[in-house]
């Protein structure tokens, strides 16, 4: 959040007009210091998921990672190929129960760190959902001045579906956000400024609400809150980033200390996230039985009960 784009520093509270070019997607100065340690962040929220009409209660965990990525497959790399490069990973799953059944959802958004693209376009975003129905699968893979889509859905009429779609300038898309809010890849917007850019609905909407991708004309706003913010976590001074698309608001809460945690996020229709705690580790490697004790540590629920206890 720090680490302000030499572009935006003379823009302060001026508006950016979304036809002008965005600045680059690269890793800011200092960013290695604390993500090239090779562990991730993990941080547990108390979620509220609007659905079929009613406010569901869940949780959502936000992984946030550093990897090498290749571009021939945009998967991460093992190493030994010529066309590699860093990205700053989210990985968010929200589990919420909907009467008899739940719903798992995951939706995983990559942003280059080598400068190639523009600020506010991910590299690739996949999106997968499971419910007692069925399950479905959604991913973007960004081109440049476009992207390739592939769906694949339980739902009859939507069974198999590729797609293509040009990319604005000044695009921004709304999955990758919890990356961008927190200035990973460069500042979206300087603080106390606003900028106009052309946003991407969320894949997890397009699912819920049956409807293609389409750009929505939007702006961004930046501004430091006044007063501390209270969540499940304690107690925290934030900047907050707000998006508006017509009637439709976003808003993310950020950190101002670092690590530049995101807060609190709330949505259209009711949607928040509260954060429950974090902590950053190798999670990958704590799959053995005691490990679910860090679950507490997120603010989550010890499933204990799955070991019998």
């Amino acid at each position: 959040m720090r680490h302000v784009l030499p572009l935006f520093l003379a823009l302060c509270s001026c508006t950016t007009d979304a036809a002008e070019p965005a600045p680059k997607s690269q890793a800011p100065k200092g960013f290695w210091d604390t993500w090239g340690d090779g562990r991730a962040e993990l941080a547990g929220y108390r979620l509220v998921q609007p659905r079929y009409g009613e406010q569901r209660r869940g949780e959502a965990v936000l992984i946030f990672v550093t990897e090498d990525f290749t571009d021939a497959t945009r998967v991460k790399s093992d190493g030994g190929h010529g066309d590699e490069y860093p990205v700053i990973k989210l990985n968010e799953t929200r589990d919420f129960q909907t009467g008899v059944y739940d719903y798992n959802v995951m939706t995983s958004a990559f942003v280059r760190l080598d400068g190639r693209d523009a600020l506010g376009v991910p590299t690739k975003v996949a999106f997968g959902a499971q419910e007692w129905c069925g399950h479905v699968y959604d991913h973007v893979i960004t081109h440049g001045d476009r992207y390739d889509r592939t769906t694949h859905s339980y739902f009859d009429g939507e069974a198999d579906q590729q797609t293509k779609m040009e990319i604005p300038k000044r695009a921004v898309f709304l999955d990758a956000m919890p990356l961008f809010a927190r200035g990973f890849a460069g500042d979206l917007v300087a603080p106390g400024g606003a900028v106009e850019v052309q946003l991407h609905p969320r894949l997890i909407d397009l699912r819920f609400q049956h409807r293609g991708a389409e750009w929505m004309p939007g702006r961004i706003t930046r501004e430091v809150v006044a007063t501390p913010v209270e969540v499940p976590a304690g107690s925290f001074a934030v900047e907050r980033l707000t998006v508006t698309s017509g009637d439709r608001v976003w808003a993310y809460d950020i950190e101002q200390a670092a690590p530049h945690r995101l807060i609190r996020w709330s949505g259209p229709d009711g949607e928040t996230g509260e954060l429950t705690g974090s902590i950053r580790t190798d999670y990958w490697s704590k799959h053995d039985e005691g490990d679910e004790s860090l679950r507490r540590d997120l603010g989550l629920g010890d499933p204990s009960w799955l070991r019998g206890d």
